[in-house]
């Protein structure tokens, strides 16, 4: 689980698994695996960091690179 921010200042817990896309419009806006949208106040580069060390701490980053997928920062 990762902590982040919405536009309004409030806080909240998102589930790194269902992370299927992450732009900047310039909002940084994360599109999940069901389709759903969130745009949260951190930069792009620090979402994909945050996500990044929820998956090396749950030990699926190395899982993530061999089925070939890659995530910025690594």
């Amino acid at each position: 689980m990762i902590k982040l921010t919405r536009l309004n200042s409030q806080e909240f817990t998102l589930n790194a698994i269902y992370i299927e896309q992450i732009q900047s419009f310039p909002d940084t806006t994360i599109t999940l695996t069901n389709g759903k949208r969130l745009v949260v106040s951190e930069e792009e580069d620090e979402v994909i960091r945050r996500a990044t060390e929820f998956y090396r701490n749950a030990g699926l980053l190395a899982a993530v690179q061999n089925l070939g997928g890659s995530m910025k920062g690594d």
